[in-house]
């Protein structure tokens, strides 16, 4: 396992971050028993994993708290607020004060810990002033309850409005940003990872494997519904996040071509491929056997012909301004004939 500092912050977190969506019992088939979570969770530790992050859904922060016991100092835990665990009660959401303390405060009894390493806003509430929020969880962290927080699923200009503010104030800036981010998804490549860079925000990834579509077990010719395990291509909440399109099944089939020529699963060139981006992909898992396999994604390094391949394959149009700013008629108004010749770094 490798290691990486969590944005701006000096907290050292693991490269690999085990998210906990599958450590419910009661949910749906491709979740796991309280049991096999505890073994799963044993099993990351044991490959040098520190971070995990969770969610106040269902019973996953019961299960952390129990399996959290004599191990809580060695673990980086996150958890998030802002979503509604009380459909009926209009106060029982969103990034306001009451919700953030009512929120902050049942997790940390689930948890059974004094303290969370790192908070994140789930999502962006436009209800909210930005103030009342970064003040808000300023006070969570002087009052030791917060260690760190971040904010997922948030428009980009949201998040510097935000950083910018609370740097100006004197108050607890955001250090992470989560996104979804893979091969398959690379939207955040327009404005969120240039954000991410100047501002000093690490990125975590959610569905860094495109739910499943870059292990290659959804492609035509090695699609495992017949072997009667449930899935979350046929699950009508989780496959929405799953297109069947042909650039997802061209990724998928080039992503396992890299990883027959490398001797590896095809997970690991995702992940190693999002590593190489400076991100830490947020994995889930059903097995102590998928946590190790995953864990094996820094065993080697992908050739730059490979990376190539990779990034041809999944490229998006990054779109205005940014291709406007590329063209050569900008870049000349700009920089005049030097714009090749000046070595900044920038740009």
């Amino acid at each position: 396992m490798r290691y990486a500092l969590l944005g701006r912050s000096g907290l050292r977190v693991s490269g690999l971050c085990l998210g906990t969506m599958t450590f419910d019992a009661a949910g749906r088939g491709w979740c796991v028993s309280k049991e096999d979570g505890h073994r799963i969770f044993d099993a990351f530790l044991e490959a040098g994993g520190n971070f995990i992050d969770t969610h106040t859904y269902g019973p996953t922060e019961d299960y952390l708290g129990e399996y959290l016991e004599g191990d809580r100092d060695r673990v980086v835990l996150a958890t998030k607020f802002g979503g509604t665990l009380a459909p009926d009660d209009v106060n029982a959401s969103g990034g306001h004060r009451k919700s953030m303390l009512r929120s902050v405060e049942n997790s940390l009894r689930r948890l059974k810990t004094d303290y969370v390493d790192l908070l994140w806003l789930h999502a962006w509430d436009a209800l909210t002033p930005v103030d009342e929020l970064m003040r808000g969880l300023d006070d969570l962290v002087r009052a030791g309850k917060v260690l760190h927080v971040g904010v997922a699923n948030a428009p980009a200009w949201a998040v510097a409005r935000a950083s910018t503010l609370a740097e100006l104030r004197g108050w607890t800036p955001f250090c992470a940003l989560q996104v979804e981010y893979s091969l398959v998804e690379r939207d955040v490549d327009r404005e969120f990872v240039p954000m991410a860079k100047e501002l000093d925000l690490a990125i975590a990834a959610w569905t860094p494997l495109a739910s499943g579509w870059l292990t290659g077990k959804y492609l035509p010719s090695r699609d495992d519904s017949a072997a009667g395990r449930p899935r979350r291509l046929d699950d009508p909440v989780m496959s929405r996040f799953l297109p069947r399109n042909e650039r997802t099944v061209a990724i998928a089939e080039e992503v396992c071509a890299i990883a027959g020529e490398i001797g590896c699963l095809p997970a690991h060139v995702a992940l190693n491929w999002l590593r190489r981006r400076g991100t830490i992909p947020i994995f889930g898992a059903t097995s102590v056997e998928q946590v190790k396999e995953n864990a094996a994604c820094f065993d080697f390094e992908l050739s730059a012909d490979q990376v190539d391949r990779l990034s041809a394959v999944s490229r998006i149009k990054l779109g205005f301004p940014h291709d406007f700013l590329r063209s050569g008629m900008v870049r000349r108004l700009m920089y005049g004939d030097h714009g090749d010749l000046i070595d900044s770094g920038r740009g």
